[in-house]
């Protein structure tokens, strides 16, 4: 919002101009004695210390780093991004392009505006070129979130957003009152004015005071209102505060994105001053007028000693008699308008400053800081000029209202001739816009479209509003609405620049207009105005006025630019909240994972999940150790955790209709008590996973899946279910965490099952392969299934999660004359790669299909439908050159190809572009086949069986031979022991 330009006369007899000392340089450079002996809404009574650029310096509780810098004399914060050019301070809020600065301590944080960090005790801070550094240890500082609900959201605590939360307030609805400023007033708190013949901040306080004091009624400081999206959710971001009631440093300091849900919006988000652009606009010292009068009304800063104000309009008048009165020395007011308001131009003699009117700064002068401002007729800016010295230049162009988040509510714009600016153009079902955010810039007028604004949405959200919020009383000075639209000042185009932050000048504007560019949406992007922190704020409308004078188009033709989230800079800590490392991804664990640790396993991350990867003796490397676990599961008896696997209880009168429809074959005919493997295709035939149907009973199922899909095949069910076919009578349940699982593998695992189970009857006869039993395993009810991942003899023990230690422990016990083995995921991929069953994921990427796997089998030819039949059919699909999966033995048994590696046909490689038929996906040692093997998934390769092809490893090109994708055991010999 702007400056409010209301005052009451308090000095009858102005005091003549006086002019502030220099100023004396310190050790660092910096000026001093800036800060007036009174006056700002800070505690004078504590001393705060920080250090900026290496210069130890002080400040005061209510101070920004940018407000303390500017009491020490220090005006350069950083340099441009592109060409190096000092940068200082333009505005006092979240609208400043220049101010960014580094936290360094007590922790590192980037990118942030010093107008916006408000000072702490220890605070290191430096400027910066455009770019900062993230920190490379983890943040201390909490975040987090918390979702609101409300009748009313008002959004703004200047005067017509305080007036308008009151009048909602008091007809009983929930209010909900967010501002990003650490105390209620908006612009308020940058004036000194009267209202009701007593100070603003006493009006503004009783209002806080009421509204704090009434039920349903949530008022946040420090928030602000980021996005606006469909159905009345508003995200703001809270940076909330230690008990000191100043903001905490990072290493305490929390921040919280709240997440609010309101029936009816009001948006009283101010106005923010522009500046006009000129020749050399971007040198420290020169500021927006609103600006330097924040600094000394709120802060109690001096912006300089002695500084030239230009204007087009009346408010930066108000700004200059604020400043004179100070002790800061006017000698001048460009006004470019032709004439100036007389009261005004007056009042401004009276204190010994000179008003030229029809005039413009042109440019400025200075080496860092400012020196030198140019002044010439604006009717004749290339002749005749005057040079005016100065430190300061304060710029007034106007006001632009903050129209950003009813844009993200839909709303449509149109564009104010008379404000130079884009404005509300419609009114919305749930959604006001009050204050100086619709174009209204008199403070009176302001407050009463806040309180109609209260009433309305009170009124829509179903309550009734209860005796009217009086207005305040105010003398209105100076007004925006004789203002004279002005984008910029003929000169140097090179050096006049229109976003400081991204060095963007008028000349980048001229070249996009001159290149044919005629969107404001192009341009924005060939100059990048308006994509810096803060997303064109003071920039965005300049560009506009002066591609429509480019083009000769009207403004009110153009779209502006789209205002997409967030309003202000958001860090990813913020949006993250709590869910940060585990919490984020959280580390799950089964049951038996203590056993793992005690035994020295290495563990491999599979989504969440922490498995055993293998499990080294002393001396024994990743290779040696898998060896010898292979050798234990061929030979004798081995065991693993795969409690792991997704396991999803389906259960309902439809189950199996549901599960036809999900896999490529049969599985409504499979029998109580029976286990059928499937696989699951996407829409376009291509595997998204695979797993076993264990049919538990006549209307239940229990299907798994692999390790990392557990999730996505449970939301891809729902999804069908829910979308496709709700009228199935189907409910799915992860139960993944309910069961332990323990594959027994090896010839001798019958035995060691036999030992703990003697009343389950462990025959090849009476357990068939692929059947289940419920029996007692071990003292512990169990699920015991005879299924096979590695080719051998096996079983899966399955056990409540509770038992799961209990019985693995027991299983080693009962298999230690056996020489039982625990094996990890590394031995279990190199034993079911020797029988060629693939891995989800790895064997198969978005582009395989069950044939090209080898499992045409798998694929029901008699089910008249399934997800992904109809892909099939597509020519794409039966093409004899897709990629197939087939084994791959390196001619040299001893080498080991990495996975990942091409294919070639020939063993000499021709000039790029070279055909590849393929990738390795699997590569191993083999104990069992005593060398080294892979899969692969080859062009044609099922006719390739048998063929020579060459596989590109560093600097030579290593010959395998294509074999079948069953390496081991091809007629399952083993699996029944």
């Amino acid at each position: 919002m702007p400056a409010v330009v209301q005052r009451r006369a308090r000095h009858p007899h102005p005091r003549p101009a006086r002019r502030l000392p220099r100023g004396r340089a310190d050790a660092g450079g910096g000026l001093v004695n800036f800060r007036k002996p009174t006056g700002g809404a800070i505690d004078r009574n504590t001393l705060l210390r920080f250090t900026f650029n290496g210069q130890n310096l002080t400040g005061h509780p209510g101070d920004t780093l940018a407000s303390a810098l500017l009491a020490n004399g220090v005006h350069e914060v950083g340099t441009s991004v592109k060409l190096g050019r000092p940068r200082g301070v333009v505005a006092a809020g979240s609208e400043d392009p220049t101010s960014l600065v580094q936290i360094e301590a007590p922790f590192p944080e980037p990118m942030l505006l010093a107008t916006t960090v408000e000072l702490y005790d220890g605070l290191v801070a430096r400027g910066l070129a455009g770019q900062g550094r993230l920190a490379a240890e983890p943040d201390p500082a909490r975040y987090d979130a918390k979702h609101e609900h409300c009748d009313v959201l008002v959004v703004g605590a200047g005067p017509a957003g305080l007036v308008a939360a009151l009048t909602a307030a008091r007809s009983g609805a929930r209010v909900v009152l967010v501002d990003e400023q650490n105390q209620a007033g908006g612009a308020l708190l940058g004036v000194d004015e009267y209202l009701d013949d007593r100070p603003s901040a006493e009006w503004v306080a009783d209002i806080v005071a009421e509204l704090k004091s009434t039920p349903g009624v949530l008022v946040l400081q420090r928030t602000t209102a980021f996005g606006m999206y469909q159905d009345g959710f508003v995200l703001a971001l809270q940076k909330r505060t230690d008990h000191l009631g100043f903001a905490a440093p990072a290493s305490v300091a929390r921040q919280r994105v709240w997440r609010i849900r309101t029936k009816q919006t009001v948006l009283a988000t101010g106005a923010h001053e522009r500046p006009v652009v000129f020749a050399n606009n971007d040198r420290p010292g020169i500021m927006l007028a609103s600006a330097a009068r924040t600094f000394l009304h709120r802060y109690g800063v001096l912006p300089g000693s002695r500084a030239v104000v230009f204007t087009t309009n009346d408010s930066a008048y108000c700004a200059a008699i604020d400043l004179a009165e100070s002790g800061v020395d006017i000698p001048l007011i460009v006004d470019a308008r032709h004439e100036a308001p007389l009261r005004l131009a007056t009042e401004c003699a009276a204190r010994g400053i000179e008003v030229r009117a029809g005039h413009v700064v042109s440019g400025t002068e200075g080496t860092g800081r400012v020196t030198d401002a140019h002044v010439a007729p604006l009717d004749g800016v290339a002749g005749h000029r005057d040079t005016v010295v100065c430190d300061t230049v304060l710029v007034s162009g106007g006001w632009n209202p903050v129209v950003s988040l009813f844009s993200q509510a839909r709303g449509k714009l149109r564009y104010e001739a008379e404000l130079g600016a884009f404005v509300p153009g419609e009114e919305l079902e749930t959604v006001r816009v009050a204050g100086s955010a619709t174009g209204e810039l008199d403070l009176t007028a302001c407050v009463r479209q806040g309180r109609n604004a209260g009433a309305s949405a009170a009124i829509s959200a179903g309550f009734t509003p209860r005796g009217q919020v009086p207005l305040p009383v105010s003398d209105s000075r100076c007004t925006q609405r004789s203002g004279l639209v002005l984008w910029r000042v003929p000169g140097d185009e090179d050096a006049s620049f229109v976003d400081l932050q991204r060095d963007s000048t008028v000349a980048d504007v001229l070249r996009a207009t001159g290149a044919g560019l005629r969107s404001l949406e192009h341009i924005k992007r060939y100059t990048t105005i308006g994509t810096a922190h803060d997303q064109g704020k003071t920039s965005g409308m300049i560009a506009a006025g002066i591609v429509a004078e480019a083009l000769g188009v009207e403004l009110a033709d153009q779209r502006p630019t789209t205002f997409r989230p967030p309003y202000t800079s958001v860090s990813f800590a913020a949006l993250a909240g709590r869910d940060r490392g585990e919490l984020h991804d959280p580390v799950r664990v089964t049951a038996i994972h203590p056993w793992h640790v005690a035994h020295g396993a290495l563990f491999e991350n599979v989504g969440q999940w922490k498995r055993p990867w293998y499990y080294p003796r002393p001396g024994e490397d990743l290779h040696t150790a898998v060896l010898r676990e292979c050798r234990a599961a061929r030979e004798g008896v081995a065991m693993m955790d795969g409690s792991t696997l997704g396991k999803i209880d389906v259960q309902g009168e439809d189950a199996g209709k549901f599960l036809d429809m999900l896999y490529t074959n049969m599985m409504s005919t499979l029998k109580v008590g029976r286990i059928r493997y499937g696989v699951m295709c996407g829409v376009d035939g291509m595997v998204i996973d695979d797993g076993t149907v264990i049919r538990v009973g006549e209307k239940r199922y229990l299907i798994t899946t692999t390790t990392g899909n557990a999730a996505k095949i449970l939301d891809w069910m729902e999804e069908w279910l829910q979308t496709e076919w709700p009228h199935l009578d189907v409910h799915c349940t992860s139960v993944t965490e309910h069961w332990a699982t323990i594959p027994l593998v090896g010839p001798k695992s019958r035995d060691v099952l036999g030992s703990v189970a003697p009343d389950l009857d462990v025959s090849n006869e009476a357990f068939e392969f692929m059947t289940w039993h419920d029996t007692v395993v071990a003292g512990v009810p169990a699920r015991v299934c005879r299924i096979s991942f590695s080719g051998e003899l096996a079983y899966e023990i399955n056990v409540t999660a509770w038992h799961g230690l209990a019985v693995w422990e027991a299983l080693m016990a009962a298999g230690s004359a056996h020489g039982i083995t625990a094996y990890g995921t590394e031995t279990m991929h190199v034993l079911r790669a020797e029988k060629g069953y693939p891995i989800i994921g790895q064997e198969t990427d978005a582009t395989v299909t069950p044939q090209d796997l080898g499992m045409s089998w798998a694929v029901s030819k008699k089910k008249p439908d399934f997800i992904g039949k109809r892909s099939f059919a597509r020519a794409e699909n039966g093409r004899t050159d897709r990629k197939q999966l087939v084994g791959l033995l390196p001619v040299d048994p001893a080498v080991l190809l990495p996975e990942g590696s091409q294919i070639v046909e020939t063993d000499r490689l021709p000039e790029p572009p070279v055909r590849m038929l393929g990738h390795v996906t699997s590569s191993y040692p083999s104990a069992a086949l005593g060398r080294t093997f892979a899969l692969a998934l080859v062009r044609s390769g099922h006719e390739r069986i048998g063929e020579t092809l060459y596989v590109p490893v560093e600097d030579s090109l290593v010959p395998v031979t294509v074999t079948d994708s069953v390496l081991y055991d091809k007629e399952g010999a083993r699996r029944d022991g």
